[in-house]
């Protein structure tokens, strides 16, 4: 396997710029969105292919929040630089999901403890041949300690999420759902395109890895969020993730 000696998609000027704790949004301009109205002394420290990473510090506590981009072959990319090269130990995907069970409304939370895929992406990673991967449990409980403290327990919901190779909305996703085994498929609350790869990442390295997803849209519901409603529910899945984070 190469590796080299420096990451090639991501460069900053020294390897201490990045904090071992990381928030990951998809979208890199959600990743300055939090960091302009999160973090205090905040500074971008990569933007290699405008995928934006900003190092800041949260309550004393020093943070990155960077972009990992859509799909699971970008976030495998950054997931992997950032534990290999710069030491990171903790990574909190923070995204959006569509939900499959009626367990989750709109604007809620889903945090994952485990993540099926029926992709190939851990096979060709590093010949890892199960569909199930397991989320940190000491980041898990740390957010659920958070959201207990925020009074946000009411608005989450933790089981299994479904990172699929194609955006859920523009496909029949009753049709991917009728081939996933029973003993998944009654236990997936929400489809996603990212939190697999990282998850398996994590795990492959000796990492720390969890995805919480807010619920923007249900195959059980016509609702549809405001921006203003969107923006005040991805505000209370930021500070949460913050807020956990940086727990000891």
């Amino acid at each position: 396997m190469f590796v080299g000696e420096n990451p090639i998609h991501i460069k900053v000027n020294e390897k201490s710029d990045i904090s071992n704790l990381v928030l990951m949004p998809g979208d890199p301009l959600r990743a300055k969105y939090i960091a302009e109205k999160f973090l205090s002394e905040a500074h971008e420290v990569t933007n290699v292919r405008n995928m934006l990473g900003f190092t800041g510090y949260y309550k004393g506590q020093r943070i990155t929040v960077m972009g990992s981009g859509m799909g699971m072959p970008s976030m495998s990319i950054y997931a992997f630089e950032l534990f290999h090269f710069f030491n990171v130990t903790d990574i909190i995907r923070i995204g959006t999901c569509g939900a499959v069970s009626q367990e989750a409304e709109v604007g809620e939370i889903l945090l994952s403890n485990s993540v099926y895929s029926e992709s190939n992406f851990a096979y060709t990673y590093n010949n890892f041949s199960e569909h199930v991967v397991k989320a940190d449990e000491n980041l898990n409980n740390k957010i659920l300690k958070t959201a207990e403290e925020l009074d946000m327990k009411d608005k989450i919901h933790v089981g299994m999420l479904t990172t699929m190779d194609v955006y859920g909305p523009y496909i029949d996703y009753d049709r991917v759902l009728s081939r996933i085994p029973k003993e998944f498929k009654n236990k997936i609350l929400g489809e996603e395109m990212e939190a697999f790869a990282l998850i398996h990442v994590a795990n492959s390295m000796g990492k720390r890895a969890t995805a919480m997803a807010t619920v923007a849209d249900s195959k059980f519901s016509n609702v549809v969020m405001s921006i203003e409603d969107r923006q005040k529910s991805l505000d209370d899945m930021i500070i949460l993730a913050l807020e956990a984070i940086i727990k000891q």
